[in-house]
């Protein structure tokens, strides 16, 4: 067998239909589009934005395009790592909002803060903040330091 023996299945290629080629070509005429009416017109299909006298779905979202939906509640955290408390602070130093916001470790001051768990820490600290994480909880314990939940 050699390439130029090699021929497809019997019935598993089809020749397309030629439409609009001629009344005996069994296709002619109105090409199988029908008679009048916008389906039988060239370029049917129409626009995304046509929705038939609605208003378009894009129109009717919010106007800021393409940066999707921000929930208008929802509270934007400083986040301080357990690795930063670990490098700016001395054993047994207190850390609350007010001495980060000294020590430049927060984003936007008038945000609330969050201490998470990425990196070690070995000094005890006594820790009062908004949030934290399960993770930065078992290490500032495991170091000996307390943490506090602020409102």
């Amino acid at each position: 067998m050699k390439l130029h023996d090699l021929k497809p299945n019997p019935g598993s290629k089809k020749n397309r239909t030629r439409v609009g080629r001629g009344i005996s070509a069994g296709q002619g005429k109105t090409a199988g589009r029908g008679t009048k009416g916008q389906r039988s017109r060239t370029g049917f299909g129409g626009h995304l934005y046509r929705q038939g006298g609605n208003l378009p779905f894009y129109r009717r979202l919010p106007f800021r395009r393409g940066e999707g939906f921000t929930p208008p509640n929802q509270v934007e955290y400083n986040e301080v790592n357990v690795e930063a408390l670990a490098e700016a602070y001395k054993a047994g130093a207190e850390v609350n909002p007010e001495n980060l916001a000294e020590k430049n470790l927060l984003h936007k001051k008038q945000n609330p803060v969050v201490v998470l768990g990425r990196g070690s820490i070995d000094k005890p600290l006594t820790v009062k903040v908004h949030r934290i994480s399960k993770s930065a909880r078992e290490k500032i314990e495991a170091a000996g330091g307390k943490v506090e939940i602020v409102g």
